[in-house]
C-alpha cells in the first residue's frame, strides 16, 4: 500500500510519499519521496510562529514540494492521501487540507485524516523502518512546542491520557526562556547547545530553578511558573545585558536540568501507575540529548522490563513520514479512521482519545 502524506500543523511544510507492508504482525514503510521545508527563519523576528504567515507560507510552498516528492518516488500508484488536522495551528491546518482534499478529487483515492500526535507516537515506535515487537500498553511522553503528554495505548489505536500539562507546553517554555536568553528562535535547540557546552566544560550556575509539581502526586505537568522563576532571576541579578556568556551558558544549563527532572520524574510516576512494557518519546523536544540520554538511562536502572524505543532524530519535529505510517499502519491493520473522511476539519485543540 502506497500513501502520499501532507502535514502543515505548524510552520513545516511536508509531504511524503511511504510503501507500507504487512508480514503476519509486523509492518515495514519504506520512504520512496520526502519533501520537508521548515519557515524557522521567516518566523524568528516574532520569537514565535505567527499564524498568517504560517498559511500563506504553506499556501505557496505546497504545490512545488508535491512536485518535488513525486519526483523523487518516481512512478508510483497511490492508494490513499493522508492529512494531518489537528492538533495545531487552524489556519495552517487548512491549507494540507484543502490540498489534500483537492488531490484526493482530482485523483479519485480516499483521504485519511491523521492525528497529529498519533503520528509522532506511532513513528516513536518504528525501529529502522519496522514496527513490530511491541509490547502494550506503550506509554507515550509527547514533548514539543504546542503539547506536553502522557498518552498511553492499552491496544492499538486505543488512547488515554493519563498526564498533561497544565499550562505552557514544554518546547514553548524553552522558546520563551530562549528569548529572555537573547537566542535565536527556534530557542530549544539553542538551549540544548549551550547546556551541553556547560556540562562538557563543567560549568554551573549559581542560580537553583524550581522544578514545578515535581512532587505532586499526578502525571499532570506546569512549566508557567518555571519560566516566570526565570524572568525573576534574570531581574535580580541585573538583566541580562549584565550576564558573561558563562552565565548564560550555565542558565541554559540550570533551565534544561531543571526541565529534565520533572519530565523524568513524572515519568517514574507514569510507568509506575500504568504498568507499561513500553515507552516512547515523541516530539520535537525529543530531540535533546541530554533528555535522551538521561531517560534511557533512568528507565534502563529502575524499569529494566520496558522498552525504551527512541525516534529517529529526523522525525523527531513536524513531518509528512510520521503521519504516512500513521495512515498505513491503520491501515494494514484494518483500523477505523477517525473521523470520517467527509467530516474533516481542522481543529486546534485536539486529544489524542478522539485518534481511536
Amino acid at each position: 500500500m502506497k500513501i502520499l502524506a501532507i502535514e502543515t500543523s505548524c510552520d513545516e511544510t511536508g509531504i511524503a510519499i511511504l510503501e507500507g507492508t504487512k508480514d503476519g504482525e509486523s509492518f515495514s514503510f519504506t520512504v520512496l519521496g520526502n519533501a520537508l521545508l521548515s519557515q524557522a527563519a521567516l518566523h524568528a523576528e516574532y520569537g514565535g510562529v505567527f499564524p498568517a504567515l504560517a498559511k500563506r507560507e504553506h499556501i505557496k510552498n505546497l504545490p512545488p514540494m508535491l512536485e518535488q516528492a513525486l519526483k523523487q518516488a518516481g512512478e508510483q500508484t497511490l492508494d490513499a492521501i493522508a492529512v494531518t488536522y489537528g492538533p495545531g495551528l487552524e489556519p495552517a491546518l487548512w491549507t494540507g487540507i484543502t490540498f489534500a482534499q483537492k488531490l484526493a478529487a482530482e485523483w479519485g483515492l480516499p483521504l485519511l485524516p491523521i492525528n497529529h500526535m498519533e503520528g509522532h507516537l506511532i513513528s516513536s515506535l518504528v525501529q529502522n523502518g519496522k514496527l513490530e515487537h511491541v509490547a502494550l500498553p506503550v506509554l507515550g511522553l509527547l514533548i514539543s512546542g504546542g503539547h506536553t503528554e502522557f498518552a498511553l495505548m492499552k491496544d492499538w489505536f486505543d488512547y488515554t491520557l493519563v498526564g498533561q500539562t497544565k499550562d505552557d507546553a514544554v518546547g514553548e517554555a524553552f522558546d520563551k526562556v530562549a528569548r529572555m536568553l537573547g537566542l535565536s528562535y527556534p530557542g530549544g535547540p539553542e538551549i540544548s547547545k549551550l547546556a551541553e557546552y556547560a556540562r562538557q566544560n563543567n560549568i554551573t550556575s549559581d542560580i537553583k530553578l524550581p522544578r514545578p509539581m515535581l512532587h505532586e502526586p499526578t502525571c499532570d505537568f506546569s512549566f508557567s511558573g518555571l519560566k516566570t522563576a526565570v524572568l525573576y532571576a534574570l531581574r535580580d541579578l541585573g538583566g541580562m545585558h549584565t550576564l558573561s556568556s558563562d552565565h548564560i551558558t550555565a542558565f541554559a544549563r540550570e533551565f534544561e536540568d531543571a526541565v529534565s527532572d520533572v519530565l523524568i520524574a513524572k515519568t517514574r510516576r507514569a510507568l509506575e501507575q500504568t504498568d507499561s512494557k513500553t515507552f516512547v518519546i515523541g516530539g520535537g523536544v525529543a530531540a535533546s540529548k541530554h533528555l535522551r540520554r538521561t531517560l534511557g538511562a533512568r528507565i534502563e536502572a529502575e524499569f529494566p522490563n520496558v522498552e525504551f524505543r527512541l525516534p529517529a532524530l529526523d522525525i523527531t519535529g513536524d513531518n509528512a513520514v510520521m503521519i504516512a505510517m500513521a495512515a498505513l499502519a491503520r491501515m494494514l491493520s484494518g483500523a477505523e479512521i477517525i473521523p470520517p473522511p467527509e467530516t474533516i476539519a481542522a481543529k486546534g485543540s485536539l486529544s489524542l482519545q478522539t485518534a481511536k
